[in-house]
């Protein structure tokens, strides 16, 4: 995280919280825009080249963004990034977009491990029980690894809770060896 991202991704938090904008639709609007860019090498050649007018570049955006529907305000952020050729930064300014947005919001970003897929009952008592460790609310992203043979690990920023059966087995055999 820059601070030259931070700067814009806070500008654009203060935008979609000043305006009550819906704080998951400018995301996921973010996130379209910032897919498209990664997966165009000519989309990225000439939102970065100079010799492209800005006037061109903001129309390809409109074009882009009348056909996604994204809003306004999500396509004028894009176009400062543009215009003041940050544009090449705008995965990392979305990261940090999203991390100070769930800080404003007061929500823990949470990594949850699991060795099989978690049904919606324990999907909600891990997140309750993560709510009631960080006291934030949880937004929760699941992924599966076998090899932790069992429990969950779960990540909230850069701390680790190892409930895994790989974990216990290791910490058991840490204090075998040092006995």
């Amino acid at each position: 995280m820059s601070a030259v991202t931070r700067r814009y991704a806070r500008a654009f938090v203060d935008v979609v919280l000043d305006g009550h904008l819906d704080a998951d639709g400018v995301f996921e609007e973010l996130r379209t825009i910032a897919a498209a860019h990664q997966m165009s090498p000519e989309l990225r050649k000439v939102w970065a080249s100079p010799a492209v007018a800005a006037e061109q570049k903001r129309g390809l955006l409109d074009a882009i963004a009348a056909r996604e529907g994204i809003s306004r305000a999500t396509r004028n952020f894009i176009a400062v990034l543009i215009d003041h050729r940050r544009i090449a930064l705008l995965d990392e300014v979305l990261e940090d977009f999203k991390k100070q947005l769930s800080s404003r919001l007061d929500f823990a970003e949470a990594e949850i491990t699991s060795a099989r897929e978690l049904n919606i009952s324990e999907r909600r008592t891990l997140e309750f029980q993560i709510e009631r460790l960080t006291g934030k609310k949880v937004r929760a992203r699941y992924g599966r690894d076998e090899s932790i043979l069992g429990g969950a690990i779960v990540q909230v920023g850069s701390t680790i809770y190892d409930g895994s059966i790989r974990g216990q087995l290791e910490r058991i055999r840490e204090q075998l060896s040092s006995n």
